[in-house]
């Protein structure tokens, strides 16, 4: 039979091809999406180029404010001659630090710094992993016991130095009385150097542990339990998977730790200045257990001399950085050491 030779164009389009095929969609329909403006394509990809960048500058834009500038404006002071009450004097250059290193002082504050940094930082950081250790396991009550090592870290530094002042007391002092129980003779807490570093140390630790432990239980509670499971089938004790497992796997948080402790350590002033009991309050009286910022302060406040504070701060600066970066190496090389092994 013919095709009907008035049929509509429209319909013409649509029909049946002569070959005996499926209808062919008409042209128009199989064209492309047109193109987007020029415009908008450049601010698409600007979009796509830039957003990450400014969701992340409110940070950078922060700490350059009260970070970074502190720290270079810092520097400026130290080389000139800076008063609080005259304001600043003529350059002079590392005159600064040549007086701050000559100041007898200056090295007494920076044994003490390191001493209270050592028996405040080591044991806190292994009691507060073996407590995130035990808050990792199926305990009664988890979140009770987990909210419960945050406390000390709410309290105030000032009711921290009230109780640990009636712990430590010379004369009065609880410690002193369970220590007379035995037979041993009472501790100069605040005189004894030694001694004042261990109470100043107690304090802190008391303060940071549960802070620090709860930063390692978050890092635990992402370590796969099937890695456990592996290993209690191979017959691995508990300390043995903590050992092996556990430690290894959080690894970049304890260096985290690690490294805020030793800026926390080395920048302690609250306590020490907290724990002193002479009107001065340069750490003790003859500055047995004065740290390095607060020579800073006895700089900057008591001798209104800016430039020496400044040049104290930036030794005290130097000093952190090193002894972060020896730190770090060395858990490091811990770390390494036991993945080849």
């Amino acid at each position: 039979m013919s095709q009907d030779v008035n049929a509509p164009v429209g319909d013409a389009a649509t029909a049946a091809s002569p070959a005996g095929g499926l209808p062919t969609e008409p042209p128009a329909a199989r064209q492309r999406p047109a193109p987007r403006a020029p415009w908008r394509q450049r601010l698409h990809h600007l979009d796509v180029k830039l957003s990450p960048y400014l969701y992340i500058s409110p940070f950078f834009i922060l700490f350059l404010i009260v970070g970074m500038f502190p720290l270079v404006y810092t520097a400026y002071v130290s080389v000139y001659d800076w008063n609080l009450l005259g304001g600043k004097g003529e350059f002079i250059g590392l005159q600064n630090y040549r007086d701050v290193l000559a100041n007898p002082y200056f090295f007494k504050s920076l044994v003490n710094t390191i001493s209270i940094f050592l028996l405040s930082s080591v044991p806190q950081i292994l009691i507060s992993m073996c407590l995130a250790g035990l808050l990792d396991t199926q305990l009664r009550g988890r979140v009770l016991w987990r909210m419960g090592v945050l406390l000390p870290f709410v309290v105030a530094p000032a009711a921290v130095a009230i109780i640990f002042g009636s712990l430590f007391g010379d004369r009065y002092g609880l410690i002193n009385e369970a220590i007379g129980w035995v037979g041993l003779g009472p501790v100069q807490w605040h005189v004894d150097r030694l001694s004042s570093h261990i109470a100043i140390a107690t304090m802190v630790n008391w303060r940071w542990t549960g802070y620090n432990a709860l930063i390692l239980l978050a890092a635990m509670q992402t370590v796969p339990r099937d890695l456990y499971e592996s290993a209690s089938l191979d017959g691995a004790s508990r300390v043995r998977q903590f050992v092996s497992i556990t430690i290894p796997m959080i690894r970049p948080s304890v260096i985290f730790v690690i490294i805020t402790s030793t800026i926390g350590g080395l920048q302690i002033f609250a306590e020490p200045r907290l724990f002193d009991n002479t009107l001065a309050q340069n750490g003790g009286s003859d500055r047995q257990f004065g740290t390095m910022t607060m020579l800073i302060y006895d700089f900057g406040w008591h001798l209104r001399d800016l430039g020496r504070a400044s040049a104290t701060a930036w030794l005290l600066f130097l000093l952190i950085i090193v002894i972060a970066l020896v730190n770090f190496a060395l858990v490091r090389r811990a770390g390494t050491h036991r993945g080849k092994r």
